[in-house]
């Protein structure tokens, strides 16, 4: 219990008390989630929309399979990544194994799966009239995506908060391809594992406090735009 109390102070103190180390983790961690989140929206939701409007043979079977995706196990996910990126791999010219790239490609991996499934899902919902009305008012392919991505923009918004969380919270993936390089590479998760296996479970706790803080931060901005009202 006293540990538990003196994470918490711990934590509490390193949050007001602006630690450079652990600001710069801080935001290193949120800036990897985000841009692996925003990418994974770019590359899921005109997929998704495909998907949910585009009647094909084998569509159910390709369905399934993109919710099977939501469960790909991230150490997998960093198996794959290291093995591509690795000097010896495939794509191991490129030389990004052990950086914040390599970081944000297992990220995207991650989360573009779960924003896919559910932004499919969330286009499957609306009326299928919706798209030809849209489209008998005379607009673009990307005036269509922009007009039905409006009337699901509830569904999708929490697409978008549940990619993010499974970036943000990943770590098997994160330590494999990013190699936990303090000032580099390092983010939250990662240092919460090494200092639990180094005995500093006061530290680690401070540091889960400050990463749910950032999550819960990020997650009720990312609420708050759902929610909000034209």
């Amino acid at each position: 219990m006293n540990t538990i109390l003196e994470g918490l102070k711990k934590g509490l103190i390193m949050l007001f008390s602006f630690n450079k180390e652990v600001y710069g983790i801080a935001f290193f961690s949120l800036k990897v989630s985000l841009t692996a989140t925003l990418i994974s929206v770019i590359i899921a939701f005109p997929i998704a929309m495909l998907l949910a409007l585009k009647d094909f043979p084998g569509k159910k079977a390709v369905i399934s399979f993109v919710n099977l995706g939501m469960s790909l196990p991230p150490t997998v996910v960093g198996l794959w990544v290291s093995l591509l990126l690795w000097r010896s791999g495939p794509l191991g010219i490129l030389r990004l194994i052990y950086t914040p790239a390599a970081l944000i490609i297992a990220q995207t991996l991650i989360s573009t799966p779960i924003v896919l499934s559910l932004a499919t899902a969330a286009f499957q919902q609306l009326d299928h009239k919706l798209k030809w009305q849209i489209m008998s008012l005379g607009a673009t392919p990307f005036q269509l995506m922009y007009l039905m991505a409006k009337e699901a923009r509830y569904s999708l918004m929490a697409a978008i908060i549940a990619g993010f969380g499974g970036a943000i919270s990943e770590v098997g993936a994160s330590m494999m391809v990013g190699g936990n390089i303090e000032g580099y590479t390092r983010v939250l998760t990662t240092a919460i594992v090494m200092e639990t296996s180094k005995g500093n479970f006061e530290t680690a706790l401070a540091l889960s406090i400050i990463l749910m803080t950032l999550s819960y931060l990020a997650t009720f901005w990312l609420t708050f735009i759902q929610q909000r009202r034209s």
